[in-house]
């Protein structure tokens, strides 16, 4: 009996697969709905994710970042000089040849043009001392050489030579009364860094007036026992109102609020689009089963069931889907994976250099979405078509 039920099934949905070709108007109509909906879900998340793992991938766990106490970005942290000299003296610091790792940096942000409307746009213009090409692990200089300290030079990341105008090798850029040389070009495992121009600190203290002041300090620690040994030294002195956080930590909070944003924005955008492409798939399996009346009809009175007729409808609209998916997602993947753009994190309102990043698990939901659009739209349908009254559809000339 079992046997005679599951063969049903697979002769029915066999046939009904067959002969998709034939209906093949309105089952374009309806991959092509499906794919613009897994489009769009795949498309959207992907910018999330990749501006995500931008601002992540530079991170290291034994890197962290000490800010003022009570803020959350550079922009709204500072801090005197002697406070960036204790700093390097405290327990948990890892040292090179006696010498601490640690860099203060400034950060101020200046306007420079796009390249692809020549818009101008904000962008992060960071002082860093000696310390700075030894705490961040993937640094390298890829083109020219590194900036000399106490001369206005510049180092670029390969984000913002691609994104923004005048900075190639060599270029010269006024910023405020300065005019600045760029020398090289650095990458940082493709993190945030690489939106970033670098300078010396001190050079960037005196051009835009900041005195002897600096809003953070990157330093290298001794693993989990450093980091607890260097917040119980901050928590120990009163005077010292300042947070220490991991780096990873640091910028994953960072990518928070426009990642967020991002998502708000394309999921309910997503969500529209799959109400219309439901309603597609279910008048494209309504308009099959119509066409197929007495084709059903003719089943059932041969001793097929009305489970087998229905699954085989289901079947067919989760076929339909599951191609617009994959269609839909194999579009974005080409044109849309590692395609670098750029935009204003809120965090710093500076702009960040990121990739689309179109991963394995974002496909994967993008068709499971597919599917659950073909699973929605082939349901009334089939149910339909198993509740199709035999003696009239046989009677049926249409």
């Amino acid at each position: 009996m079992a046997f005679n039920w599951l063969s049903q099934i697979f002769i029915i949905s066999w046939m009904n697969i067959r002969n998709i070709s034939q209906r093949l108007g309105t089952s374009s109509v309806a991959i092509f709905g499906v794919a613009c909906v897994v489009g769009v879900f795949i498309g959207v998340l992907s910018m999330a994710t990749g501006f995500q793992r931008t601002m992540t991938n530079a991170g290291a766990d034994d890197t962290v970042v000490i800010l003022r106490s009570g803020a959350t970005s550079e922009m709204n942290s500072g801090m005197g000089y002697e406070q960036t000299q204790q700093i390097s003296t405290m327990p948990g610091i890892r040292k090179d040849a006696d010498k601490p790792l640690t860099s203060a940096e400034l950060f101020v942000v200046v306007a420079i043009n796009k390249k692809s409307n020549n818009a101008a746009a904000n962008v992060s213009l960071r002082g860093v001392q000696a310390g700075a090409f030894k705490i961040r692990d993937k640094f390298k200089i890829v083109e020219g050489r590194n900036f000399e300290f106490g001369k206005n030079e510049l180092i670029v990341g390969r984000g913002a030579q691609q994104q923004f105008n005048n900075l190639s090798l060599g270029s010269n850029i006024r910023f405020g009364q300065s005019e600045w040389t760029v020398v090289g070009v650095f990458e940082d495992g493709g993190g945030l860094s690489e939106s970033e121009l670098w300078c010396d600190a001190k050079i960037l203290q005196a051009v835009y007036r900041r005195g002897n002041s600096y809003q953070t300090v990157r330093a290298k620690i001794d693993g989990k026992q450093g980091l607890d040994q260097l917040k119980a030294t901050i928590a120990a002195d009163p005077k010292l109102t300042l947070d220490v956080r991991l780096e990873t930590e640091y910028l994953a909070d960072q990518s928070v609020m426009l990642s967020t944003f991002i998502k708000v924005i394309g999921y309910p955008l997503a969500i529209i689009m799959a109400i219309g492409a439901i309603f597609g798939a279910i008048n494209t399996m309504y308009t099959s089963v119509a066409t197929r009346t007495r084709e059903i009809a003719t089943l059932r009175a041969l001793g097929f069931g009305a489970f087998p007729v229905a699954f085989s409808t289901l079947l067919e609209s989760l076929v339909l889907a599951f191609v617009g998916g994959t269609i839909g997602a194999a579009v974005v993947y080409f044109l849309f994976n590692g395609y670098t753009v750029s935009t204003l994190n809120f965090a710093s309102f500076s702009q960040v250099v990121f990739d689309f990043a179109v991963t394995p698990a974002l496909l994967k939901q993008g068709v499971i979405f597919a599917t659950v659009i073909g699973f929605i739209g082939g349901l009334f349908p089939a149910i339909r078509a198993a509740r199709l009254p035999v003696a009239q559809a046989l009677r049926d000339k249409g």
